[in-house]
């Protein structure tokens, strides 16, 4: 069973999903908050396997609340996903770094969210790579360079076929994906990618695919 919290400060949200999770045989919504703070509290009463984030709330909103689940290691096990609007181009990319495992729309399909919160749970990193060109190209076209945030670890300490797994991480390939195109074992794989987390500082897949957009590895016009 997938225990899920909602967060949201608007009711009709929290109700809508709340009774769309609720009707999911392997889904169990364990509590709902109204803001950051409270979500906070919810998590550490009740250890969720996914938190579903909304964004901008009262008190503390969904960035920092994303940021204090995901760096509490009482919390380890869980993984926000954040649901969002287009208008939040910023705002997402500031929840994916600090520590969130992906974003899908609230006006996202019934199933979409249900299938959202498996794959979060599974330890994927929800990020379509086309969803992902267009949301971080939007947000760094649109931010000076010196106003970004920055990961502290620099791209020199990459070997180049880490550099390469990187790339195909940020494209959204599985460990398997990854496998195959460069033959080599999973096992191989996914070793590979978490010494890559590590060495970056990465939370999870999520945050790969920032550093390779924030260090112009990639860019959002590239082809996947």
């Amino acid at each position: 069973m997938i225990r899920v919290a909602i967060v949201d400060d608007q009711p009709l949200i929290r109700t809508a999903v709340g009774q769309l999770l609720r009707s999911e045989a392997d889904i169990e919504v364990v509590g709902e908050a109204d803001d950051g703070a409270t979500a906070v509290d919810l998590a550490l009463a009740q250890s969720p396997d996914v938190v579903l984030m909304d964004i901008r709330m009262p008190r503390m909103d969904g960035i920092e609340a994303t940021e204090r689940i995901c760096a509490d290691p009482a919390l380890t096990s869980t993984r926000v996903l954040i649901l969002t609007t287009f208008e939040e181009d910023e705002y997402v990319v500031s929840a994916l770094r600090a520590g969130a495992s992906g974003f899908i729309g609230k006006g996202a399909d019934p199933d979409e969210i249900a299938r959202a919160v498996r794959a979060v749970h599974a330890g994927d990193a929800l990020l379509s790579p086309a969803a992902t060109r267009s949301l971080i190209g939007r947000y760094l076209d649109s931010t000076p360079v010196h106003a970004r945030r920055r990961t502290s670890a620099d791209p020199g300490i990459l070997t180049p076929r880490e550099t390469e797994i990187l790339l195909l991480v940020a494209r959204g390939l599985s460990n398997d994906e990854i496998a195959a195109a460069l033959y080599i074992s999973a096992h191989t794989a996914k070793t590979h990618v978490k010494r890559i987390m590590a060495k970056i500082g990465a939370h999870d897949r999520a945050q790969c695919v920032i550093y390779a957009y924030e260090r112009r590895l990639l860019s959002p016009a590239d082809e996947t």
